[in-house]
């Protein structure tokens, strides 16, 4: 079989290359660049052409063919201008959810289908299994052995079609593992670290990076006091709706303590860039309202308004990896589910109403943030995701 290895130039592609090539397969390398523009990125990380210096190293050291591919255009359009959107609406999009869905296995797809692959390959930690039901496969999407590494949480957003296409090496491997063969087999990235920050972006002073199209706006900044919650009335625990709804806020619930240059540069759970001294406990930001450009912060970590018992997802924000899986109105299931990425899964109760799912927690969970996106496992298996509302 012909299969396309996404080569970043980091030390999980290169030995997912390597045991490809190991287990008799044609292989052939591809880099993709993604990006050009440097506005926001942090000074010291490696550059798009370090990584693809190194990639071509890699295809060098493997005796396999390598091939540049300029994505840029498409991940501006899909990604890039999808997040600016996300926090100009006030939401925190996650740009390599969406990287994985629209140019890694979708645009790179492509690519590589016109090069003669079958399929595609990358370094990601998970696993694929799958079942046949008549005629039809119907793939599983399994978290990887390493928890400490485990990305199924990135690919969240794939189809069975995407998913059919798609080989994931070294879902069983830990890390140690994949550094050891690396070095085994003399790669030159065997030592490298892996990289941070936005997709094919980099690491990026997010101000900045925004402020390429989102302009900087001096706002209050009001901090709500812990007691502001105790007259809040309790919610019934079959009252889904009220229970998902996030705090809202106006400026009369507590105290102006600063300023800020833009409540849409700020997410739930944030702590740097308050800039605000004077506090015991450091202050986190609990909502940001981009229509009165107002952010709202409160003192410490477990600060009430920091934690939510529930949460929503709109009804045409819900994705079904497993579609023979998805529930249909009225129903409910519990599964295990997470908000964030290395986030531990937690305890959760799916209820399908007709505007959309709710997630009903067992323990209330600190920073849900609209815009983020909510995954949901049965032992192991990614079943679904969608956009926390």
């Amino acid at each position: 079989m012909k299969i396309a290895v996404g080569l970043s130039g980091g030390v999980d592609s290169a030995v997912a290359a390597y045991l490809l090539k190991q287990s008799g397969h044609d292989i052939v390398g591809m880099f993709m660049q993604n990006w050009h523009d440097t506005t926001g990125t942090l000074h010291g990380n490696c550059s798009w052409e370090d990584d693809l210096d190194i990639a071509k190293m890699v295809a060098r050291k493997l005796d396999i063919p390598f091939e540049f591919v300029d994505l840029s255009e498409e991940y501006r359009k899909r990604v890039v201008d999808y997040m600016f959107a996300e926090y100009e609406k006030g939401r925190t999009p996650n740009p390599d959810v969406l990287c994985n869905r629209e140019i890694k296995f979708d645009v790179f797809i492509k690519e590589a289908n016109r090069l003669g692959a079958d399929k595609v390959a990358t370094g990601h930690y998970c696993r694929l299994a799958s079942f046949e039901s008549g005629r039809q496969t119907t793939f599983r999407l399994m978290a990887g052995v390493d928890t400490n590494k485990d990305q199924s949480y990135f690919l969240c957003q794939l189809s069975q079609e995407q998913l059919s296409k798609a080989v994931f090496p070294i879902g069983h491997l830990w890390k140690p593992e994949v550094r050891r063969i690396a070095a085994e087999q003399n790669l030159p990235n065997a030592d490298r670290k892996d990289s941070q920050g936005i997709c094919f972006v980099g690491k990026v002073d997010l101000p900045v990076f925004l402020q390429q199209k989102l302009a900087a706006k001096k706002g209050d900044t009001v901090e709500i006091m812990s007691d502001f919650y105790n007259n809040c009335p309790s919610v019934p625990a079959d009252d889904y709706k009220n229970m998902a709804i996030p705090y809202i806020y106006t400026p009369h619930d507590g105290k102006k303590i600063g300023t800020h240059d833009g409540a849409h540069f700020f997410t739930t759970g944030q702590r740097r860039g308050i800039n605000i001294g004077g506090h015991v406990e450091p202050l986190f930001v609990i909502g940001a309202d981009v229509e009165t450009n107002t952010l709202y912060v409160g003192e410490g970590q477990n600060h009430p308004g920091l934690f939510r018992k529930a949460l929503f997802v709109n009804r045409d924000e819900i994705h079904w990896i497993r579609p023979d899986l998805a529930l249909s109105e009225g129903e409910s299931v519990d599964y295990d589910v997470r908000i964030r990425y290395r986030q531990p899964l937690q305890k959760a109760k799916l209820v399908m109403q007709a505007e959309g799912l709710y997630v009903i927690f067992e323990k209330p969970q600190r920073g849900i943030t609209s815009g983020q996106f909510a995954a949901w496992y049965f032992e192991g298996e990614l079943i679904g995701s969608g956009v926390i509302s």
